[in-house]
């Protein structure tokens, strides 16, 4: 037993400690946490505008008329629906290497263009989530906004889409744990997320299970930690619906 912790502390330390390779691991979380957050907000804010008009097309499509107006609609709904097939449709390892290879080849900021692509991915299943959210909004509650003498955008703004995201909040927090684990592909276009800085440790150690398996724990510590609070989340939310 003594033997074994004893071997189990010297890989320790020549993993971790010997060259401060442990710096690996804890600069790697802290990018994969700052590009996870922003790619979250920028997926909320695509999720929002598609979702919108998604939903407005949907629920307006047998009362337009003819114009610029319908025009605009229908166009918008297709380059939605078509950005809703491309992005859930191909794996976003090959969106990533295409966003860094093709479309953000002249960047040098990995961190922006890894949010940027998990962004776009993310935004199209925050879109159908927010969309879920707002047609299960009584038609009353859009009814009653027009008839107060608030524009339909005025409607959605003030009493729909605040109703919507009270709803689809556990489900939206639950997409951000998805997240977390999706951006352990970063070290295909060379970014030093948690995930590689453990791939660079055990190049350096040429020992693979203890570099790995603190990867993997970290990942679990977080995935636990923000369930526990998406459960938090929603019995706070079940008890002010009370």
């Amino acid at each position: 037993m003594a033997a074994s912790f004893a071997k189990f502390k010297e890989t320790f330390v020549f993993n971790f400690i010997e060259g401060a390779r442990w710096k690996y691991i804890t600069n790697g979380l802290l990018v994969t946490l700052e590009v996870t957050f922003f790619s979250l907000l920028l997926g909320i804010a695509i999720g929002v505008v598609v979702a919108m008009i998604r939903s407005s097309y949907d629920q307006m499509k047998d009362e337009l008329r003819p114009g610029l107006g319908s025009t605009l609609l229908k166009l918008l709904n297709e380059i939605s629906r078509l950005y809703l097939t491309v992005i859930r449709g191909t794996p976003v390892v090959v969106q990533l290497l295409i966003g860094y290879f093709v479309i953000f080849v002249s960047s040098t900021n990995t961190v922006f263009v890894a949010s940027m692509v998990f962004g776009i991915n993310s935004g199209a299943y925050i879109t159908e989530i927010i969309r879920g959210g707002i047609m299960s909004i009584d038609q009353g509650q859009f009814e009653a906004g027009r008839s107060i003498g608030l524009t339909y955008i005025q409607t959605m703004r003030y009493i729909i889409i605040p109703q919507a995201f009270k709803n689809v909040l556990p489900s939206l927090a639950n997409e951000f744990i998805a997240l977390l684990k999706e951006t352990a592909v970063c070290g295909y276009i060379g970014l030093m997320d948690l995930t590689k800085g453990g791939d660079v440790i055990r190049g350096r150690t040429f020992t693979a299970y203890m570099p790995l398996l603190a990867v993997a724990l970290i990942y679990l510590i977080l995935v636990i930690f923000f369930s526990w609070l998406v459960g938090k989340l929603e019995r706070r939310l079940r008890s002010s619906e009370r």
